[in-house]
């Protein structure tokens, strides 16, 4: 059983950064995949980015790519995404996910574990 705890998320203005957390707890595997999606009211799930913990491999969707960063702090046991540029069309909740496959995947009925989600809201 994974943990996974969101940490992060908020309101920001258009352009600014923003940088959530998923803290992780459990019986992690040595290798596995954490994926960042987000959620409107009006979308499915949106895949985002991928990290590849074990090989410290990312993996973006092409629209945030250049703007959004994954990336880990294994000794933390912490994974992050930092978005910057942000704009009104990313308010969304936001969720971190893990995969024990170690596939990066952008599915997200093949992440087992999820955190609560975090809001964040983008004005101009």
């Amino acid at each position: 059983q994974i943990h996974v705890a969101q940490q992060g998320g908020g309101s920001v203005q258009a352009g600014e950064s923003l940088t959530l957390s998923c803290v992780l707890s459990g019986q992690t595997r040595s290798n596995f995949v954490v994926g960042w999606f987000r959620q409107t009211p009006l979308k499915e799930r949106e895949f985002l980015a991928a990290l590849a913990w074990s090989h410290n491999y990312t993996y973006y969707e092409d629209h945030v790519k250049g703007r959004f960063t994954s990336s880990s702090d294994s000794a933390k046991n912490t994974a992050y995404l930092l978005m910057a540029s942000l704009q009104p069309e990313d308010t969304a909740v936001y969720y971190c996910a893990v995969d024990q496959s170690a596939i990066i995947t952008t599915a997200p009925r093949a992440y087992d574990y999820w955190g609560q989600g975090t809001q964040v809201t983008v004005s101009s």
